[in-house]
């Protein structure tokens, strides 16, 4: 029972030796960059011009807003935040290890990836992306 993780959305990309990415696409064109696979060009509209690439793991607090209630058994308070991640795009996410009054918009943060908490049907952990605080140089 239990195996390898499973990404809880599409973008988080879990490597053979568990490590987790995430992944996005950038138009060769106009060089728009979004969060997972894409086709066509929401911007520029170009088809066939997408790469695939990786996701920056550190970003700033774009907006953000405290959560009071919430469904029964997820704790309260969360600060729920619309995160620019460097070099985009913009993600919204939980952020967390600061309390909700310390959050200021532009403050940099860095994704983590961690464990759901929640298993698939054959045991395998989900596994999700928060921010967490970061220094200038990317560290906590």
């Amino acid at each position: 029972m239990g195996g390898a993780p499973r990404p809880a959305v599409p973008y988080i990309h879990v490597a053979a030796d568990g490590s987790c990415a995430l992944a996005g696409s950038r138009c060769e064109a106009c060089g728009a960059v979004y969060a997972g696979e894409r086709e066509v060009c929401a911007a520029c509209c170009a088809r066939g011009r997408m790469r695939s690439i990786a996701l920056a793991t550190q970003g700033r607090v774009h907006t953000f807003t405290t959560v009071c209630r919430s469904f029964p058994g997820v704790p309260v308070p969360f600060v729920m935040a619309v995160v620019d991640l460097d070099g985009g795009p913009a993600l919204r996410g939980t952020l967390a290890g600061v309390a909700p009054q310390a959050v200021r918009f532009g403050m940099r943060v860095r994704v983590e990836f961690r464990d759901s908490g929640q298993r698939d049907a054959d045991g395998n952990p989900w596994i999700a992306f928060c921010f967490v605080p970061a220094t200038e140089d990317g560290q906590r």
